[in-house]
């Protein structure tokens, strides 16, 4: 391709919102432009690698086995009515009607989609286990779209979903995708950790998800050198027995004038924020109840946990609110379960203490020397979220932390949406069994930013050769100087004929102005063609490198056509 007859749209600055590395360089590159919050338009450079990522995708599910389909994102109401999650999914889940007023939804996942075409067409047991899988637009309404293509509203996605005969069918399908995710991410030079994840929405048995290494991912990754490691939502840690052994002491109550946080009311009473017991209110909003969560007080509650243990969806957990603390005799600042009739939740850390500290459930004050059981019951589980330092559940050694972003997610669905919606398959007995199911999913546009993430420096971004938009690029530094401009056409010509993706850059611009171009972009060879032209010298330089060395146009030829040969 010649430059000059191509869209390079790149830009000196990104608008103030673009915050993290890879939104910027996305636009600055240009690569994406917004349209409206959340929703993105891919120029031409950006959709070359974008489809690059794709076919990486493609061809290792192809080779697992899988067989690609496309289905529509419209999806009917009646589908998710069968699967009981039309009203479970919430308000992310972007409704709308046709002029009949017949309801739909645009789909932020497909399960009852396949569910339902494979019900349709698959009637022997001859014909399982079963991939099937699509790369598609999914469209959810998030409450707070940002950081470009990592949390949008409109995203592409790899979802795929196995069909088994039976629970251990399903393990070896499991165990496929969890191999073939691997060869994938490997492929793009992620750096990337593969946790215990929680089911959320999609629901199921089990799952795993992959976890690309960085400092701007939204989820915390708890691992242990054991091999242990989970998402934030799922980790668990051992209980760390602090204040256990000590003689219960009489329950009192005490003045504590204006004392409302943790680190007020320690200081005030002269103990630490491990003696404070936190005692939070939410509003279950499914049973329209108020649950009170009780975790220590250098503790932050693991909000996942506690709708997993209420058996609802993640929308229908809030905060309560001033009145409604009120409602149940109490206030806000100075709340306990102590003489309240109120659902509780207990952590399994706080269970086991004595004579912490809560609130008075009175204004400026709190009560000292608390005790689960003798003063107030509950139900206990582990509700706190884990951190740094805590003990692994599997060796007890000290858990370390990392941020991670999601790219890939796998789920054991096992029957959960074939039993509602009988897709079924008949025995070797003539009895109908549902059909075991997997999920798997792979954020196509999140997996291209996460690259960003993990390959960029201070000029731009720093591509890998399998999902660069070009291959190389050749700068002639004066483009109407023959010589010059020959030698770029003629090794030009030999890329193509090769099978190099190369560009030309024709355009009447300062080399300089041309190299921040390429360096931002991230092609990863540039070749400049100056003054030694003539003597079939040209300058060669890898972007990840930045190292420049003088080549002839043989060898720089030679080099380029054997990295691309031997990437994959």
């Amino acid at each position: 391709m010649k430059a000059s007859k191509m869209i390079i749209a790149t830009l000196k600055e990104a608008p103030n919102e673009a915050q993290i590395s890879s939104h910027i360089l996305l636009i600055r590159a240009g690569m994406i432009r917004k349209l409206v919050a959340g929703v993105y338009n891919y120029l031409p450079i950006g959709l070359r690698t974008l489809y690059k990522v794709e076919k990486i995708i493609r061809e290792e599910m192809d080779e697992a086995g899988g067989q690609e389909i496309l289905s529509s994102a419209i999806q009917p109401k009646e589908l998710w009515v069968e699967s009981g999650r039309w009203q479970k999914y919430g308000p992310e889940l972007i409704r709308f009607k046709d002029r009949h007023e017949r309801e739909f939804c645009l789909g932020p996942t497909h399960e009852e989609i396949f569910t339902d075409l494979v019900r349709n067409e698959i009637k022997s047991r001859k014909s399982l286990p079963l991939n099937i899988y699509q790369i598609q637009t999914k469209y959810r309404d998030e409450l707070r779209p940002r950081f470009g293509l990592m949390r949008s509203r409109e995203f592409i996605m790899k979802d795929a979903y196995s069909f088994d005969l039976d629970e251990s069918g399903l393990d070896v399908s499991y165990h496929n995708m969890y191999e073939t995710y691997k060869r994938i991410f490997d492929r793009f030079g992620l750096n990337y950790k593969i946790v215990l994840a929680d089911t959320g929405a999609i629901g199921g048995s089990g799952s795993h998800q992959f976890m690309a290494i960085s400092e701007i991912g939204e989820s915390d990754i708890a691992y242990c050198d054991c091999g242990y490691a989970a998402d934030e939502e799922k980790a668990t840690s051992l209980i760390n027995e602090y204040k256990t052994t000590e003689d219960e002491l009489p329950l009192e109550k005490v003045h504590t004038p204006d004392q409302k946080t943790i680190e007020e009311v320690s200081s005030f009473v002269k103990l630490t924020p491990k003696d404070i017991v936190k005692s939070i209110v939410y509003k279950d909003l499914a049973h329209n109840e108020l649950v009170m969560v009780l975790v220590r007080g250098d503790r932050d509650v693991n909000e996942i946990k506690v709708v997993n243990a209420l058996d609802i969806a993640e929308y229908e957990l809030v905060l309560a609110s001033y009145d409604d603390i009120l409602s149940i005799g109490s206030v806000e600042g100075f709340v306990s379960p102590i003489g309240l009739n109120v659902k509780t939740l207990v952590d399994d850390e706080v269970a086991i203490m004595k004579n912490f500290v809560v609130g008075g459930n009175e204004s400026n004050y709190h009560f000292i020397n608390a005790n689960f059981k003798r003063d107030f019951t509950g139900q206990v589980i582990e509700v706190r979220k884990v951190a740094l330092g805590d003990r692994c559940p599997i060796c007890g050694k000290p858990l370390k932390m990392e941020k991670g972003i999601e790219v890939g997610q796998i789920f054991k669905l096992g029957t959960k949406y074939s039993k509602p919606m009988n897709c079924v398959y008949q025995d070797e007995n003539g009895e109908l069994k549902p059909i075991v199911m997997g999920c798997y999913g792979i954020g196509v546009t999140r997996t291209m930013s996460s690259i960003i993430e993990q390959y960029h420096d201070e000029h731009g971004i720093c591509w890998p050769l399998n999902v660069a938009p070009y291959h190389v690029v050749i700068v002639p530094i004066n483009y109407n100087d023959e010589t010059m401009r020959t030698k770029a056409t003629e090794l030009y010509e030999k890329f193509k004929t090769a099978g190099v993706e190369v560009v030309l850059d024709d355009r009447d611009e300062r080399p300089g102005f041309k190299f921040k171009d390429w360096e931002l972009i991230g092609i990863p060879y540039i070749i400049t063609v100056g003054r030694l032209a003539g003597d079939n010298i040209v300058e060669f330089k890898e972007r990840k490198t930045m190292i420049k060395k003088e080549k002839s146009l043989d060898e720089a030829y030679e080099t380029v056509v054997d990295a691309v040969r031997n990437c994959r």
